[in-house]
């Protein structure tokens, strides 16, 4: 996820020399660098202002004292499950910090992020967070007690969406397609569906009902989804991994 980031931060327009990763693995600070030409590399940094945290939970304490006594003033977390108060806490008095919560179609740009910012950030600290989130996809400011349903819907989400086009491939392959056409032929449908609720992000009801006539194949497919609970099962599932966000970032 932390190299998505350094992705849409080039795409939206920072230049790479002002941009530093520091990475402690040997090996992967090289393919850093073949990755990110004219980004800085290193192992370590002794200056900075603005820091993004992309590390494990385990290790945000220790990467945010590193960054305080390298003078950072504002900081910006991926790092699951850590509450804002937490980094306060790692970071001490005088550093501004924000929590970013960003989902895996970040990696082609289409991520879905919520971020939620301690109480002394200011209108450029917003603006500045949404900006560079905004180089992997939309962004939408939350108070910090949401980001465990939006954890439960979005963090997951793709998840749901991937076990959903799992369920079709195996559907298509029952039905007789080889198991590559299955996988393209979901793959469309999907992308092609996601892209008509772009269009029309409020009437997902009514862009169904435009497919499901009245006693039509598309009708029988849909009462056995309802006479399955599916509607229930997927709000529960939602609800169970917020409730299981919540309890990661209460232990």
């Amino acid at each position: 996820m932390g190299a998505a980031l350094v992705h849409g931060v080039l795409r939206a327009g920072r230049s790479p020399s002002d941009v530093t990763i520091v990475e402690a693995s040997e090996t992967r600070r090289r393919e850093l660098v073949e990755t990110f030409r004219g980004v800085n590399v290193t192992d370590a940094v002794t200056a900075c202002r603005d820091v993004i945290i992309a590390v494990k939970p385990a290790d945000v304490a220790e990467v945010c004292a590193l960054a305080v006594a390298c003078g950072a003033t504002r900081i910006l977390s991926i790092a699951a499950g850590v509450r804002i108060a937490r980094l306060q806490q790692a970071s001490g008095a005088g550093v501004r910090v924000i929590r970013a919560m960003p989902n895996t179609p970040a990696v082609v740009g289409m991520a879905a992020t919520a971020i939620a910012v301690s109480s002394d950030c200011t209108d450029d600290d917003r603006a500045w967070a949404c900006e560079l989130m905004a180089g992997v996809g939309m962004v939408v400011e939350l108070d910090e007690s949401m980001l465990d349903a939006f954890t439960g819907l979005m963090g997951s989400g793709p998840a749901y969406v991937f076990y959903l086009a799992e369920s079709l491939q195996a559907a298509a392959v029952a039905e007789g397609f080889d198991s590559e056409s299955s996988a393209h032929l979901v793959a469309q449908l999907i992308a092609g569906s996601a892209a008509l609720l772009q269009r029309e992000p409020q009437h997902a009801r009514q862009l169904r009902e435009r497919v499901t006539s009245p006693n039509g194949t598309t009708a029988a497919g849909i009462a056995v989804l309802e006479a399955r609970h599916m509607h229930d099962a997927l709000l529960a599932a939602v609800r169970s991994a917020a409730a299981r966000s919540k309890e990661l970032g209460d232990a």
